[in-house]
């Protein structure tokens, strides 16, 4: 069994990891997830320490984030509930 968790990223970031992603994509010539892309960041570090800091760097606006990501939760939630009814309301 495979364990995944969410990270945050900054904007500036994850475009970077997505072109990181894309390339790889072309090198391989097979279809890349941001996690194999994470895994190759981590396998450059020694050449390239720069990429993995960058990646890793702590968020310096992290409560606002977390914040803006609870109240979209919460109207994703209100657009559901609204479309199928009370009844696939998610227990938390």
């Amino acid at each position: 069994m495979v364990v995944m968790t969410t990270i945050s990223v900054t904007e500036d970031v994850k475009q970077k990891l997505l072109r990181i992603a894309s390339k790889l994509q072309i090198k391989l010539g097979r279809r890349v997830d941001l996690n194999e892309a994470l895994r190759f960041i981590i396998s450059e570090k020694e050449r390239k320490p720069h990429l993995l800091d960058e990646a890793c760097k702590p968020l310096t606006d992290a409560e606002e984030t977390l914040k803006e990501l609870y109240a979209e939760r919460k109207l994703d939630e209100e657009r559901l509930e609204r479309k199928t009814g009370p009844r696939h309301k998610r227990a938390d």
